[in-house]
């Protein structure tokens, strides 16, 4: 079947400025480990919280710019089957969002401060996707594990909702059950790949926007 002029456009677009889309060589890195994660050890000390806000290819590298941030890891969290892939929560049809697990060590940064670099970093108005990604898959969640991390983002929302918002924020505040590690080409994709067409359009512009925002949580070293 022929396409029109603008689906082919379309096409390209969504394979150069999407997070769906990435080379053969990025996707041959399937094969290779991920050095980075695979040394990372956390401490007895170090907790967990998990974030989905779009592509996790820039929440990631906005959580490790974040001053008491050890690590971050992109995985799939959310959803209702088991082992999910890049591909198939690309369907939709997983129940999972591309999710961040975040290991901080709460001594020197606080829960509270990780949801507000999450409201701060995203449009949590936006249904079901971060522009220019859309689907359930890119949908706004804050997980908790304790029901003092859940009155936290619920204060957080109430707050935004009454100063900024207008009542408008479509936030999932979910309970965190099960977090699955995603593909290692997806580890620390922003770092490796800092050319890629969608990183540099997309994941560089919203970590800098961040980092002007909140000068005053970054690590030493990560200002613009």
């Amino acid at each position: 079947m022929k396409l029109s002029k603008s689906v082919s456009i379309f096409i390209i677009f969504m394979s150069l400025f999407s997070c769906l889309g990435f080379s053969k060589k990025e996707k041959d890195e399937k094969k290779e480990s991920n050095e980075v994660k695979s040394i990372y050890k956390p401490s007895q000390d170090t907790k967990v919280a998990y974030f989905a806000s779009g592509c996790f290819w820039c929440v990631e590298a906005i959580f490790e710019s974040v001053k008491g941030v050890e690590e971050a890891v992109s995985g799939y969290a959310g959803g209702q089957t088991k082992n999910p892939t890049y591909q198939s929560i690309g369907t939709g049809t997983t129940g999972h969002a591309e999710t961040v697990a975040v290991y901080y060590n709460p001594t020197k940064v606080s829960f509270e401060t990780l949801v507000t670099v999450f409201f701060g970093s995203h449009n949590p108005t936006t249904k079901n996707g971060q522009h220019p990604d859309y689907g359930t898959q890119y949908r706004s969640i804050a997980f908790y594990d304790t029901d003092a991390e859940k009155q936290i983002i619920e204060n957080k929302i109430a707050q935004l909702n009454r100063d900024v918002y207008d009542g408008k924020i479509v936030t999932e505040v979910t309970k965190h059950t099960k977090f699955y590690k995603a593909e290692a080409y997806h580890q620390d994709f922003e770092k490796r790949n800092p050319n890629q067409g969608y990183v540099k359009a997309v994941s560089i512009p919203r970590l800098n926007k961040f980092k002007s925002k909140f000068p005053e949580l970054l690590k030493e070293g990560e200002e613009r």
